[in-house]
């Protein structure tokens, strides 16, 4: 059975796996040396299927998933989103992550509620998960991002919006070392952290990856993978 997953999920015979070194929380390192919960996750993928590992990495979610619709990538790790899921089959959450806005420390916007007013520009990491949820939920407010790469707070900073959004760790880390920007302490999203392959796979290994997700939330695996990386081992998703 399981040559049978690995031809299936692999077919060039190496576990291609897509890094999004634009996320902290999940992938720390360099684009030549990651390392991260995403990479300990994709060595035991490998090593399980027994296939030689390729770590494929990117500055933001967007280009892994680029990479991974594209085909030049066997695996990914994304938030699970509507626009995504209609390419992409996703495991349950291995990681929950709030997304939260920060603003400028004398801005009369307090709540979430505030936010998505006329008027208020949100900065965000382009085709990130919280750019994909704002995109589809606010009703009055919008969304901006930067010519390069960039985090909500930097894109906020650098175009002088109104709110900068982002995941609660590198937000709140930011505002911790610049008095002029405020965090609005409230989450407006959960974002749920999955790994993903592409629509079209056999039943069997979809089965299989998720049954193996399953098996790593249920130890101490994720968590500890976590604090390995520095981040926040409560994070890990509690088993389905």
């Amino acid at each position: 059975m399981s040559s049978a997953i690995a031809k299936d999920l692999a077919p060039t015979g190496k576990l291609r796996a897509s890094i999004n070194l634009g996320n902290p929380i999940l992938a720390q390192g360099t684009l030549e040396a990651p390392s991260g919960p995403t990479v300990d996750i994709s060595r035991e993928v490998a090593k399980r299927l027994g296939l030689e590992l390729e770590l494929l990495t990117f500055d933001a979610a967007r280009k892994s998933f680029e990479a991974m619709n594209e085909g030049n990538a066997d695996i990914c790790y994304l938030a699970i989103e509507p626009v995504r899921a209609a390419e992409v089959a996703f495991t349950k959450p291995y990681v929950l992550i709030e997304g939260v806005f920060c603003v400028p420390v004398d801005s009369p916007i307090k709540t979430v509620e505030d936010v998505d007013k006329p008027g208020v520009r949100i900065g965000v990491n382009e085709g990130s998960a919280y750019h994909l949820y704002l995109s589809r939920t606010l009703k009055h407010a919008t969304c901006v991002f930067g010519a390069a790469v960039s985090d909500g707070q930097d894109v906020m900073r650098d175009l002088k919006l109104e709110a900068g959004a982002g995941v609660r760790g590198p937000v709140a880390a930011y505002v911790a070392k610049n008095p002029d920007v405020r965090l609005i302490p409230e989450k407006f999203m959960v974002i749920q952290q999955a790994v993903g392959i592409k629509k079209g796979k056999a039943p069997e290994t979809v089965k299989w990856l998720s049954d193996l997700i399953e098996e790593l939330k249920a130890g101490d695996f994720v968590p500890t993978a976590l604090a390995r990386g520095g981040q926040d081992p409560s994070l890990a998703a509690p088993p389905s």
